[in-house]
């Protein structure tokens, strides 16, 4: 069902409103395109206040593309621990590795492309963050629509279920083509702070006399159920001798790909052996995931090399897993003072 046209927002209204009240973000103090980036990328999954703190260490750590196209990717993962969606920071890595190849080579020279189709050649970059890019960073005329969009538009236009093609014709439609990245950024702005999902401030709106929902506000859009799939685990955690916990790096392609971690079992928790102590259970919620890891600890000390939590990038999961054990105030973890700990 197609949106039909009805009473015309104010452009001039909400750009006026984003100049005096929009938040004083670090990543809105630059014209670093590479910044841009890295903000819209963390931002896909991750909160603003969270975000902040991760943009800081991530522009600190690789403050150029090419600094990070010359890291390997355990470093760049490493500067992403705690921001989750793991997958995000290793196509990150490859944007940054195909950017700095030559044209002649399919890459970029060395500088981020500012064309709405080139960016969108990119790994890990859609049609949101290309449009964002473009827009914040090269004031391309492109209009992007994420979820603070997508509720401003369907309370405007008082539509239920917007689909995908009507959403981008009216970001499209309203996009103010003088002012392309401050007009995305107004919309974005008023969707996170007054136009938000549950208690709208609609007295605060710059254009609530243009919104043919503010009756009824929350009715529009009607949330999308996600189901959250729940998943028992288990994990047996062993020490070396110099009381380093034994952990490996998991594959690329599986749960918290790329991380270092105690081995993870999915399933009912086996009967185990007499120097297997039980030390506590630990729960981790992911968007679509509720996981329970029992946790056990070896007393025997394993021939193994392990690895100190610190010195490598670790799930906030894993980093649960080895702070229980530390907890549980054994001896072997000698390693787990709470000042070592990788837990940032």
């Amino acid at each position: 069902m197609s949106v039909v046209a009805l009473s015309r927002l104010s452009q001039t209204n909400l750009l006026d409103w984003y100049d005096e009240h929009k938040r004083d973000l670090p990543w809105r103090n630059t014209n670093d395109p590479w910044a841009i980036l890295l903000s819209e990328i963390l931002l896909q999954q991750t909160q603003v206040s969270r975000g902040i703190v991760y943009w800081q260490r991530m522009i600190e750590t690789f403050p150029t593309i090419e600094s990070m196209a010359n890291s390997h990717v355990d470093k760049v993962l490493k500067a992403w621990e705690g921001a989750g969606y793991y997958s995000r920071a290793r196509r990150l890595h490859a944007l940054s590795q195909l950017v700095m190849l030559p044209s002649s080579e399919g890459g970029f020279d060395g500088s981020l492309p500012s064309s709405h189709e080139s960016l969108l050649s990119l790994p890990g970059i859609g049609p949101y963050t290309s449009a964002a890019v473009a827009s914040i960073a090269f004031g391309q005329p492109f209009a992007c629509v994420d979820g603070n969009i997508k509720r401003v538009m369907a309370r405007q236009q008082r539509v239920s279920e917007p689909s995908t093609k009507d959403l981008q014709s009216w970001a499209d439609e309203h996009l103010v083509r003088q002012r392309p990245g401050d007009w995305n950024q107004a919309l974005m702005e008023l969707g996170a702070t007054v136009c938000t999902p549950q208690k709208p401030q609609c007295h605060r709106c710059p254009i609530q006399s243009s919104c043919e929902g503010k009756d009824t506000p929350t009715a529009y859009p009607i949330p999308k159920k996600t189901t959250v799939k729940k998943a028992t685990l288990w994990t047996c955690v062993e020490f070396d001798r110099q009381g380093n916990p034994i952990i490996s790096q998991r594959k690329p392609d599986g749960l918290f790909g790329g991380l270092w971690g105690p081995q993870l079992h999915e399933g009912e928790v086996p009967d185990m052996k007499s120097e297997q102590m039980f030390v506590g259970t630990v729960e981790h919620k992911l968007s679509h995931r509720s996981l329970t890891v029992h946790v056990y600890m070896s007393t025997r000390l394993s021939s193994q090399v392990g690895r100190h939590p610190s010195g490598v990038a670790m799930s906030v999961l894993d980093q649960k897993i080895i702070e229980i054990v530390r907890k549980s105030g054994h001896e072997q973890t000698s390693f787990g003072k709470k000042d070592d700990m990788a837990h940032r």
